[in-house]
């Protein structure tokens, strides 16, 4: 674009001194010809950075997820393919779900078990409360006669030996509703031990039965998101544990975003919701337009290492850090296929001197033209 507008000034030139001679040429007008374009041009790219800065590294950044299977086994089936798309939900690979069929269907018969020893509980209960009403009933019975042969004793109209034999009876009718009675409290403590309404042994087997069946779903893993699987290595027969630092394989989301890192003071003027385009070399002659969605006023310089030791100093100083600025696409470029870790030139267009803005956009559609060029000696 500079060379576009020194040519076009050089073409002015040339018709005012030596075509129609309107000025005379001469040291004076020579200086003042030479400076003006080298003042201007200066003023015109000093502004151009600040309310249209640019910037040769915009980025084209997208999720990856490491997938780790929940349990461990041996890989049956594996039916997608390397870079390949896949939908949400799809399939990824299976492992055998043999030993975690077998756990349901033993914790399934437990669990069956341990209920039918509730029930049984139960009918002892109800025993034991019969029992203890039983005993209950012949110990007032007993405490009546106790109470009638001592009238008789005291009145001389009875028999002595019938008092203590009926005191006797009293005593072991009492021994025994008090073993009525621990008895049915015992019954009563094992089923008031419950959990959610469940007796304790049933609601520990059903906790185990809900965990084994998690565990036999997660022998199917399936896709996240939509995205693709990217050096897919998993074949049928590997082994695969639950272990965060081996993932089985490494997917890419077709979810993405824009981002573009400035220099920090060419960022003074600009504002979330300024224009903003961009190009990417995998795509030459495309521009994309955006929209400054949010600058990311952080980077690893600014942060403290967290450590006893003093800060270090003398190696030298660090390169400048540059901020990240976040790019919302225009809803027409969004569907857009935009290749992880593509990389391209940018331009954000400020609310101010909109008029040179101009000039950034032809720079930024010239760039993308030579997009095309291969530059390449072999």
């Amino acid at each position: 674009m500079e060379a576009i507008l020194l040519g076009i000034y050089a073409f002015f030139v040339w018709l005012i001194f030596f075509k129609f001679k309107w000025l005379p040429w001469n040291n004076v007008s020579m200086v003042i010809v030479i400076t003006i374009p080298i003042v201007g041009l200066t003023v015109l790219v000093m502004l151009l950075n600040v309310f249209a800065p640019s910037t040769s590294d915009v980025r084209v950044y997208k999720y990856v997820i490491n997938i780790v299977p929940q349990v461990r086994g041996r890989v049956i089936d594996v039916p997608i393919q390397p870079n390949q798309p896949v939908k949400r939900g799809e399939v990824l690979f299976r492992i055998d779900p043999t030993p975690y069929q077998l756990q349901v269907k033993t914790l399934e018969a437990q669990l069956a078990n341990a209920q039918g020893g509730t029930q049984k509980l139960r009918e002892e209960l109800v025993s034991a409360s019969s029992k203890s009403a039983a005993v209950r009933a012949q110990l007032e019975l007993m405490r009546k006669r106790v109470t009638q042969n001592r009238q008789l004793v005291a009145s001389g109209a009875g028999d002595r030996f019938a008092l203590e034999q009926a005191e006797a009876n009293l005593k072991d009718m009492e021994a025994q509703l008090a073993g009525a009675i621990a008895g049915e409290s015992q019954v009563r403590a094992r089923l008031s031990a419950t959990v959610d309404d469940d007796q304790a042994e049933v609601a520990q087997i059903r906790a185990q039965l809900e965990n084994a069946k998690w565990e036999l779903s997660q022998t199917t893993v399936v896709a996240p998101a939509d995205g693709q699987a990217v050096n897919l290595q998993l074949r049928v027969g590997s082994m695969t544990a639950a272990f965060p630092a081996t993932p089985v394989m490494s997917y890419v989301e077709n979810a993405y975003q824009v981002i573009a890192l400035y220099q920090q003071n060419e960022l003074q003027q600009v504002a979330p919701g300024d224009e903003a385009e961009f190009t990417l070399k995998t795509t030459p002659g495309i521009i994309y337009k955006a929209k400054v969605e949010s600058i990311v006023w952080a980077q690893g310089q600014g942060q403290s290492v967290n450590a006893i030791q003093l800060p270090t100093t003398g190696y030298g100083p660090l390169p400048p850090g540059r901020f990240a600025v976040r790019l919302d696409i225009d809803p027409k470029f969004q569907n857009e296929f935009y290749a992880a870790g593509a990389a391209g030139d940018g331009a954000i267009y400020t609310q101010h001197l909109e008029l040179i803005h101009i000039i950034r956009k032809v720079i930024l559609r010239v760039g993308a033209k030579i997009d095309y060029l291969v530059l390449k000696l072999h």
